[in-house]
C-alpha cells in the first residue's frame, strides 16, 4: 500500500500544526487540490529556512495536487512582524519590485508547470492594490476580532517591548485576504507555511469561512534546528542564501558536508528525496561509521544539486576534494576557486614571497617559525597539496594558483589560504 503523502510528511518530520488532521489527510488522499504557500521578497534571495516551503510545495506537487506560489509584491512592502524588537525598514516599491523578479525565478527551480499538476507563480499586489482601504475595511476588516490579533506570541512580545506599528500588525489581514482571493479565483484549499506564520494560516481559513462559508485548510511546517535546539543561521551574517551570488555553491556544499552528525539524518529526511530505505540506510552509516561522513556527503550532493545544479555541483565538489588533496587544484576555475578560498577567510601575504615556514605563520597554521619548522619535519604542512620538505623553501610565479593563491594544509584537514599582494 502506497504512503499516503500527509503520512509522509510526518514522517519527514515535516508537520508541526494542521487544521482537523483527519480531514485533511482525508483531502490530500482524495481528488487533487489547489494549494499554495507564500514568499514574501524582503530581501533579493530567499534563504535556507524557505527551502522547507520549496521542498514541501514540491512533495505535494509529485503527489499530485496542484500548487500555487504566491510572491507577495504586497505583503512583501509591509512585512510580516518578526520576533525582532524592531520594525522591519519598509523597501522602496521599486526594489520590492526587483525582488520579486528575483524570488519569482528561484521559486520556478522547485516546481514544474506543465501536466496535470501545473505550478503557477503569482503576484498578491495584482488582486491587493485595486482595492481601496475603505472597500478592504468593509469587505475584510470587518471579520477580523482584535483580541485574537493581539493574541499572537510576536504581537504580544512587540507589545510588551517597543510596541508593534499599525502597518505590521494589519499584515495578517493581508495574508487571509490573499488567501480568500486564491479560493475564489483558482479553488484553493490548503495554504501551507512555517510555524512562526500559524497565527496567519488560521486567519486565512476563519476568513474564507466566514465570507463563503466554505471550510479550507491549513498546515504548518516546524522550525529546521539542530540537535541542541539552536537555529540554522541564526543571525543577517551568516544566512545560507539560495542565491549563488550570495551563498557561493561551494559555501552552499560545505555546509552540509559539516553538519553535525546528530543533525544529518532529520535533515536528510527533510530535504532528501531519496526513498525512505535509502534515507534510514544513510542514517545508520552516520551512526556507526560517523568518520566516513558518508550522509553528509549524500546530503550536501542533492541539495546543493537541488539548488544549484548538477554542474555547479560537481564544480564544488572537486574544489572539495582538490583542497583536501584528493584533487588537482591547478584544475578547479577561477571561480570555483575564488569563492572556496574565500571561505577559508585568507590572510594577505606581500611579494616577494617569504619561505614556507613563515608562510605557514602568515597562514595562522603555526603559532612561530620554531612550530612550523617541526611541523614541516614531521612531514605535517602542505602547499598547494605538496608536501613542503624545505623549511626555507620559497614558491615561484608558477606556484601561485589563479595567480595569486596559495593553499597550506596543516595534516589532513587544517587548511589556510594567503593571497599574494603584488607591490
Amino acid at each position: 500500500m502506497a504512503v499516503q503523502i500527509l503520512d509522509d510528511l510526518e514522517w519527514r518530520g515535516l508537520v508541526a500544526h494542521t487544521t482537523d488532521r483527519e480531514t485533511l489527510a482525508a483531502a490530500l488522499a482524495g481528488d487533487p487540490l489547489t494549494f499554495y504557500c507564500g514568499f514574501d521578497p524582503t530581501a533579493p534571495s530567499l534563504a535556507f529556512g524557505n527551502l522547507v516551503q520549496l521542498v514541501t510545495m514540491r512533495r505535494l506537487q509529485q503527489a499530485g495536487h496542484r500548487p500555487i506560489a504566491v510572491v507577495g509584491g504586497a505583503t512583501g512592502l509591509i512585512g510580516d512582524p518578526s520576533g525582532k524588537s524592531v520594525e522591519r525598514n519598509l523597501n522602496e516599491v521599486d526594489v520590492v519590485a526587483t525582488w520579486v523578479e528575483r524570488i519569482r525565478a528561484q521559486v520556478e527551480r522547485y516546481l514544474a508547470f506543465e501536466g496535470p499538476a501545473a505550478a503557477q507563480i503569482v503576484d498578491n499586489l495584482e488582486w491587493t492594490a485595486p482595492v481601496s482601504a475603505l472597500d478592504f475595511l468593509r469587505e475584510v476588516g470587518k471579520h477580523f476580532n482584535l483580541n485574537r490579533m493581539l493574541d499572537r506570541e510576536v504581537v504580544k512580545a512587540r507589545l510588551a517591548g517597543v510596541g508593534i506599528s499599525y502597518t505590521e500588525f494589519s499584515y495578517q489581514v493581508l495574508q487571509a485576504f490573499d488567501y480568500l482571493e486564491l479560493h475564489r479565483r483558482y479553488g484553493c484549499t490548503l495554504q501551507t507555511g512555517g510555524s512562526d506564520q500559524w497565527g496567519n494560516l488560521t486567519a486565512g481559513v476563519d476568513l474564507i469561512r466566514r465570507v463563503t462559508g466554505d471550510s479550507v485548510h491549513a498546515m504548518a511546517t516546524p522550525l529546521i534546528t539542530r540537535a541542541d535546539g539552536t537555529k540554522y543561521a541564526k543571525t543577517d551574517s551568516d544566512t545560507l542564501w539560495l542565491d549563488p551570488s550570495l551563498t557561493s555553491p561551494y559555501a552552499f556544499y560545505q555546509f552540509f558536508v559539516n553538519v553535525d552528525d546528530a543533525d544529518v539524518a532529520p535533515l536528510l529526511k527533510v530535504f532528501s528525496f531519496r526513498t525512505r530505505e535509502e534515507i534510514d540506510g544513510l542514517a545508520d552509516a552516520a551512526a556507526q561509521k560517523p568518520e566516513g561522513r558518508e550522509a553528509q556527503l549524500a546530503l550536501a550532493e542533492e541539495l546543493t544539486s537541488l539548488v544549484h545544479g548538477a554542474a555547479e555541483t560537481e564544480r564544488a565538489m572537486a574544489a572539495s576534494r582538490a583542497l583536501f588533496g584528493q584533487g588537482e587544484l591547478a584544475d578547479l576555475d577561477s571561480g570555483t576557486l575564488d569563492a572556496a578560498l574565500a571561505e577559508l577567510s585568507p590572510a594577505t601575504v606581500n611579494a616577494p614571497l617569504p619561505p614556507a615556514v613563515e608562510l605557514a605563520v602568515a597562514a595562522g597554521l603555526a603559532e612561530s617559525r620554531s612550530a612550523a619548522r617541526r611541523t614541516i619535519a614531521e612531514g605535517g604542512l602542505y602547499l598547494n597539496n605538496r608536501r613542503v620538505a624545505d623549511p626555507n623553501a620559497i614558491p615561484d610565479a608558477a606556484d601561485l594558483l589563479g595567480g595569486r593563491w596559495l593553499v597550506l594544509r596543516r595534516g589532513k584537514r587544517t587548511l589556510a589560504a594567503l593571497e599574494v599582494v603584488r607591490s
